[in-house]
């Protein structure tokens, strides 16, 4: 019985005792894990609607401790992780309409980018100056998803959430890439101070070299986002007009916002005419151009004799040029058009959308989409058709840059109106389909980056809201809520110089992108040479 009980007695605790360590075990293998997808759940939580653009930096710290010294096979999960935790909640809007199957389809796709940059970031970690390397390999994963599949998806950009941050002159010194360099680099010079700082405090020991990386990682991208701000500026350099910006408001909210003929022009018809009545009882400013939203005329005013009387009945109350946003077929090709209506000639002027929208305006796959569910071929019965050339219209003598709706998240899009000539730039837009999810907050700070980007006025006109009018220094003159009909005057700088950004176009995207590429090629090289090491 004695020999027994010791027997027992000595299983039993020992056991016990090792039992708790293999949870723990458990536990702390899956830390990192949780921890990536927090990290990006964090870099969602900086984007607007809130303020909270600082939060950006802890992320991009959380992200570089998960993946330093990781095999490139753990960080790729890890990236992955780090991508659905960020993308998930910031992409919902997209499947308010249409269910969850598209909005999943879209992030699993797009976090495959974040993955890569994972496995790269954890390969280029045991390099010298690791955050420069790595912050370089964020922008060029950010360059990939801009151009690929289906010409690409930048939502999400890390400049995007920025609009409310210090680092925000950056955007003029070199648009996006540099913005978006700055934050992650910040984000990574963190972590690499408070690595040192733990493994110094742990053996009494300092890399020199390496602490000065991690300081400077934090303190150049401040110090040089100080020193763009003189690249900001909203002082008129060929003076000055008055726009007006109308948003007419919808009759439902839904896929089939435009289901009932006429009723969104008529909505935004009636806005100008009321505004109108504003300027000729001395209540509001005579406005010099008058801008309306995407798909405010939800019938083709070239096809429709009714729809072309409202809107030269509105052009001649309001006295003004109006930047009509219609849907209309010509030569059997589908367009997604802005006209320049003259309040006395009619039509005169026409830019037709060239960065599509992929299952949005055109169906790529749709054999293959139809397969999986008819449904989504029938809400793109007809693919639309880009057009080719950037649109600037000629307003009362003010050059206006169209850039409609998702073409303000692709830095071409933006930069070719400027250079063709536009003092100010228009996004019209439409959001009655997502409802009152955070696109349109997404969507105006893509525009106040935009604004800070090409030192322009920037004016938002939505069918629904939010729309606004931004300066030059990206800073909100004017916003309306959403679901309203409502109008926005407001004088605004006219300018014509052009950034650094402007002028340096796809260079410092090109720069980053081959610094990315040396990283990761000196990583791989340096694997190789210490293999054949071990090996010899």
């Amino acid at each position: 019985m004695t020999v027994t009980a010791t027997s027992v007695g000595e299983s039993g605790p020992t056991s016990a005792q090792t039992a708790p360590p293999a949870r723990g075990g458990r536990l702390v293998r899956l830390l990192p894990a949780a921890a990536a997808a927090l990290a990006g759940l964090l870099l969602y939580v900086s984007f607007p609607p809130r303020t909270l653009w600082w939060l950006a930096l802890p992320a991009f710290a959380v992200f570089g401790w998960v993946l330093r010294g990781r095999s490139w096979k753990a960080a790729l999960g890890l990236g992955y992780l780090f991508g659905l935790g960020f993308l998930l909640p910031l992409l919902v809007w997209t499947g308010v309409e249409v269910g969850p199957g598209p909005w999943i389809a879209l992030v699993v796709i797009e976090a495959v980018f974040v993955a890569a940059v994972g496995a790269g970031v954890a390969a280029v970690s045991g390099l010298p100056g690791w955050p420069v390397w790595a912050a370089a390999l964020w922008i060029a994963g950010e360059a990939a998803r801009a151009r690929v599949p289906f010409s690409g998806f930048p939502w999400g950009k890390t400049a995007f959430g920025q609009a409310d941050g210090v680092f925000l002159p950056l955007a003029a010194l070199g648009g996006t890439p540099v913005l978006g360099f700055a934050v992650v680099l910040c984000g990574f010079g963190l972590y690499e101070i408070a690595r040192l700082a733990v493994r110094t405090r742990r053996t009494g020991t300092l890399g020199r070299a390496a602490a000065v990386v991690g300081v400077l990682s934090v303190v150049v991208p401040g110090a040089a986002a100080l020193a763009a701000r003189t690249l900001v500026d909203d002082r008129a350099e060929t003076g000055t007009a008055t726009v007006a910006v109308i948003q007419g408001n919808v009759p439902r909210l839904g896929l089939d916002f435009n289901s009932q003929r006429r009723a969104v022009l008529d909505h935004h018809a009636r806005e100008t005419e009321r505004l109108a009545a504003e300027v000729a009882a001395g209540r509001a400013e005579r406005p010099d151009v008058v801008l309306w939203p995407e798909n405010s005329s939800d019938i083709d005013p070239f096809a429709n004799a009714d729809a072309r009387a409202v809107i030269d009945k509105a052009a001649e109350a309001v006295g003004a040029p109006i930047s009509v946003g219609g849907v209309v077929t010509r030569d059997g090709r589908l367009l997604n058009e802005q006209i320049l209506w003259d309040p006395v000639k009619g039509p005169v002027d026409t830019y037709d959308k060239r960065q599509i929208q992929p299952f949005g305006e055109y169906l790529p796959l749709r054999s293959l989409v139809g397969a999986i569910n008819d449904d989504w071929t029938s809400m793109v019965r007809q693919d639309f058709s880009r057009g080719s050339e950037p649109g600037v219209f000629r307003m009362n003598g003010v050059g206006v840059g169209l850039v409609t709706c998702y073409e303000a998240a692709f830095d071409w899009a933006v930069r070719d109106t400027v250079t063709a000539g536009a003092q100010l730039i228009s996004v019209p837009s439409n959001n009655a389909t997502f409802g009152r999810s955070e696109m349109t907050y997404q969507q105006l700070a893509m525009s106040r980056v935009r604004a800070v980007e090409h030192s322009r006025a920037v004016t938002v006109p939505v069918t629904s809201g939010v729309s606004a009018v931004i300066m030059p220094d990206g800073r909100v003159a004017q916003k309306t809520g959403m679901f309203v009909a409502d109008s926005l005057v407001q004088e605004v700088p006219l300018r014509s110089s052009q950034t650094p950004a402007t002028r340096l176009g796809i260079l410092p995207e090109i720069v980053l992108v081959l610094a990315a590429a040396g990283g990761v090629g000196w990583a791989v090289a340096a694997g190789a040479r210490a293999r054949r090491a071990g090996d010899g």
